[in-house]
């Protein structure tokens, strides 16, 4: 198998939990540092368009949301599992909240509390990212009492959580660790009061540090450019398959992917080469990588027939 590359950069919160799922895995992975902002120029020809960070490059297969890397790391390397217990359904409904309503409660939080102290072309770019074209950065400050009432309303079901057990799942750690950490990592790290805060949570606080102990794994510093080279001397590996998909896409099919939700141009265009409940993989040609398939999640993503998107 070839090595596992992550296109990500050391503050985005989203690869931080990727980043502790391979701590979690123990693993040797290759890290390639991508701008914050537009244009990513080493990084849209793997991807057709999409923006979004991280994404992870195993040879000439690329994976774009976290859900879809981290799905197919457990897929790879499943021990440890990332479900003990049993709770792989259960974690990924989770998912849907962190990366959700909570998720959105924070980047709120954070754009709200540095108010004009936001970088512009920051500000500019995320803005209408998250919050789309007609957000107002006045409003979330001024809307910050309420914005910390809801995040400690949720981060004290996680602290209920912690009652009776060292990790989400129980004794040992999982997918829900990963998933509820990167939040409070970017709280504390983001946030001006972000420390004085997560105090209030007794035992929140102190799970916080036993994940953070748990590491990254092994990552190796890797160049662009060399990234790049290895998708164009690779062959895609996944195999053709699809299923009785309810909108009748089938292999072969040309489509548009795109988030949900999202508010700048992020469609990607391509013939489906699998496609499942969980997974639609789009084969795409670059001339700097050549031949590649791109992995997206269904949840979460409109796929249309041919090129035109939504």
């Amino acid at each position: 198998m070839s090595d596992i590359i992550l296109h990500h950069y050391p503050q985005s919160p989203v690869s931080e939990k990727v980043r502790v799922v391979f701590g979690l895995k123990d693993l040797d992975w290759r890290s390639v540092t991508i701008p914050r902002l537009p244009p990513k120029p080493d990084l849209m020809p793997m991807t057709g368009g999409y923006r979004l960070t991280p994404v992870m490059q195993i040879g000439a297969d690329v994976y774009c949301d976290s859900h879809s890397i981290i799905r197919e790391i457990e897929r790879l390397n499943p021990e440890p599992t990332l479900f003990p217990g049993g709770a792989a359904g259960m974690a990924w409904g989770v998912g849907r909240w962190t990366d959700g309503p909570l998720f959105t409660s924070v980047i709120a939080l954070v754009f709200g509390d540095a108010g004009d102290n936001l970088p512009d072309d920051f500000r500019e770019d995320r803005g209408p990212l998250y919050f789309g074209a007609g957000y107002d950065i006045a409003q979330m400050t001024r809307d910050l009492p309420a914005t910390l009432a809801q995040i400690r309303a949720q981060l004290q079901w996680m602290d209920d959580r912690l009652e009776t057990r060292d990790f989400m799942l129980g004794a040992e750690p999982g997918l829900p660790d990963a998933l509820c950490y990167y939040l409070v990592w970017f709280i504390r790290g983001r946030y001006s009061k972000g420390p004085e805060f997560l105090s209030q949570f007794r035992r929140l606080v102190p799970w916080e540090e036993c994940v953070k102990a748990i590491g990254h794994g092994r990552p190796a510093d890797m160049d662009s450019k060399e990234a790049l080279a290895v998708a164009k001397a690779a062959t895609p590996e996944t195999p053709e398959t699809g299923d009785d998909d309810p909108t009748g896409l089938k292999p072969g099919d040309e489509v548009t992917v795109e988030p949900i939700g999202i508010g700048l141009p992020n469609a990607v265009t391509g013939r489906i080469v699998r496609i499942s409940a969980q997974e639609i993989a789009i084969a795409r040609a670059d001339e700097q990588v050549g031949d590649v398939v791109v992995h997206f999640p269904r949840v979460g993503y409109w796929v249309t027939r041919g090129g035109d998107g939504r």
